[in-house]
């Protein structure tokens, strides 16, 4: 094996510019650690892997081919290319000795968590990701609370062949960027155990307004909330003052919750004596708005975060964010004046005695 950093780089060790190693997500979480923000601890399979995997597996070649019979313009044909790759790639074994050593690197982080065989989130993190002027967040696959090195093993090539989903084809092809020059690294997350979890934006969504953080929630994990499956509750706070400045308290039917006795995450419909409880305290909507504050003051831009609640971790420690990229709408538009510019005294005395060019 090569040296250690090539393969597996612990989230710590990462930051910007170990995006083309470890994917813009990956990045972004090393990047936090170093602000002190709040991250579940976890490593990073970096393009190197996936690339190895290729070359070993032989099978480079023959999803380059498949992918050169794919037409923008015909939906079938991108539908079919993207099965046809994605069963190729999780048809494909990995190399026993590749397979050990992401095996030890998650029994090391089952030690650090002090939990056997530690449920994790396997996400993929593709090198495009994050791009400030291109939107490939959400095209890959996350796949939540797996646990042993079996299972962690078939979800990281699951997420590996995510780089192949139709929407992610479709995508690049729409964009000019070429299938072979993204790559995809992979996260192996300590899994949260959330009681609420969502999404923050450090920027009104639906305005623009740099000076509110915009909050919405819904209890058990982020899934239900990050697909848009419910409505969820929604929160602004003022970033000056910190005051709650409008709670919408919505109707929230379904919910991702784990089941104990398979360990797996099953979608429930919410009892209707609690679907229209408010799901986070204001206690934690506060917390949750001075993380936001020093995410975006580390980036010096409005950001996009997903967080969560952890029932088992005691006070402000149940914040954990876990993933966070740069917001691509309103960053992208060009800021307008709101007034026009002021003019002097002098300026309008002398502008209004001008003669009217109509005049003999």
């Amino acid at each position: 094996m090569e040296e250690r950093s090539s393969y597996v780089l612990w989230f710590q060790e990462c930051d910007l510019s170990s995006v083309p190693l470890v994917g813009g997500k990956n990045a972004s979480l090393g990047e936090l650690l170093k602000a002190n923000i709040p991250v579940p601890p976890g490593f990073s399979l970096t393009t190197k892997v996936y690339d190895r995997f290729l070359d070993e597996g032989g099978i480079k070649e023959d999803i380059f081919r498949v992918l050169k019979k794919v037409r923008e313009e015909d939906v079938s044909t991108v539908e079919r290319a993207s099965q046809d790759v994605r069963q190729l790639i999780e048809k494909t074994s990995i190399n026993p000795e590749l397979e050990d050593y992401i095996g030890e690197f998650y029994r090391q982080l089952s030690v650090e968590c002090h939990i056997p065989a530690v449920p994790v989130a396997i996400r993929s993190s593709a090198t495009a990701e994050d791009l400030p002027d291109a939107s490939f967040a959400g095209q890959q696959e996350t796949f939540l609370w797996i646990r042993g090195v079996d299972e962690v093993l078939t979800h990281v090539r699951s997420c590996w062949s995510s780089l192949f989903t139709p929407r992610a084809i479709t995508y690049r092809v729409k964009m000019g960027f070429p299938h072979e020059k993204v790559s995809i690294s992979v996260g192996v997350q300590k899994m949260v155990n959330s009681w609420t979890a969502g999404v923050m934006f450090t920027i009104n969504p639906a305005t623009g307004d740099l000076s509110t953080i915009s909050i919405d929630a819904n209890w058990g994990f982020g899934e239900s909330v990050v697909s848009g499956e419910c409505t969820p509750d929604h929160f602004l706070v003022n970033k000056i003052t910190m005051e709650i400045v409008r709670r919408n308290i919505s109707r929230k039917e379904c919910i991702y919750t784990l089941n104990p006795e398979t360990h797996s995450v099953e979608r429930h419909d919410i009892p209707p004596e609690r679907s229209e409880n408010q799901c986070i305290v204001d206690e934690e909507i506060i917390e949750l708005a001075k993380v936001g504050k020093l995410i975006e003051k580390h980036y010096g831009k409005p950001m996009d975060v997903e967080w969560a609640i952890d029932k088992d971790m005691p006070g402000a420690g149940r914040v954990m964010i876990v993933q966070s990229r740069p917001e691509t709408v309103w960053s992208q538009k060009k800021a307008k004046p709101e007034a026009k510019p002021k003019v002097s005294t002098l300026q309008y005395i002398t502008a209004s005695l001008k003669p009217d060019k109509k005049d003999p």
